[in-house]
């Protein structure tokens, strides 16, 4: 059994639940909350950071800047269809995003959605956990490891969840923290 491997799987859960977090519109400007979508350019789904500059002009403004001037709209048009939830306005050549001050509502509603997204990622290492556990039983009924060997690695996978866990826990903490400090 490959335990890099299964490693590798719960760091790759931890790095996605990251950019999910990411995503989460809390209040202040972040370039981060435009990666989710993507615009139609020329037949293909672009990210907007693929086709244009982000920058963040103050703590509550987004400005993007097309590289080609021509797709303003076709951006404009894709945050509207997204779940950002924020009208963009254009003067031709740049978006703005202004982004509005978070309602103790909506701090609620994002605190279950970040939750959620906890919870999730949790189910992810726990069937990485699974997996890495029947592969090594596998082994050990084939004769490939002994009975030893199956409990001491059985011990490091779930040293492994563990730690995934607890990382996870931390890392929706602090985006809980962070969405209730604005």
């Amino acid at each position: 059994m490959e335990k890099a491997f299964y490693e590798e799987k719960i760091t790759k859960t931890l790095s996605v639940l990251k950019e999910e977090l990411n995503s989460v519109r809390a209040g202040r400007a972040n370039a981060a909350l435009l990666d989710q979508i993507t615009v139609d350019y020329y037949g293909t789904a672009c990210p907007i950071k693929n086709i244009a500059n982000i920058s963040v002009p103050d703590a509550r403004t987004l400005m993007i800047t097309p590289f080609d001037p021509s797709t303003v709209k076709l951006i404009e048009k894709s945050i509207l269809a997204s779940s950002l939830g924020i009208n963009p306005s254009n003067d031709g050549k740049n978006i703005r995003l202004v982004i509005p001050v978070v309602t103790e509502e909506r701090r609620k509603e994002l605190t279950k959605v970040i939750k959620k997204m906890g919870e999730d990622a949790k189910v992810a290492v726990r069937n990485v956990r699974r997996d890495a556990n029947d592969q090594l039983k596998k082994e050990e009924k084939a004769s490939q490891i002994t009975e030893d060997d199956l409990k001491s690695s059985l011990d490091e996978i779930q040293k492994m969840t563990d730690k995934g866990i607890k990382d996870i826990d931390t890392m929706i903490s602090a985006k809980e923290k962070e969405l209730m400090e604005i």
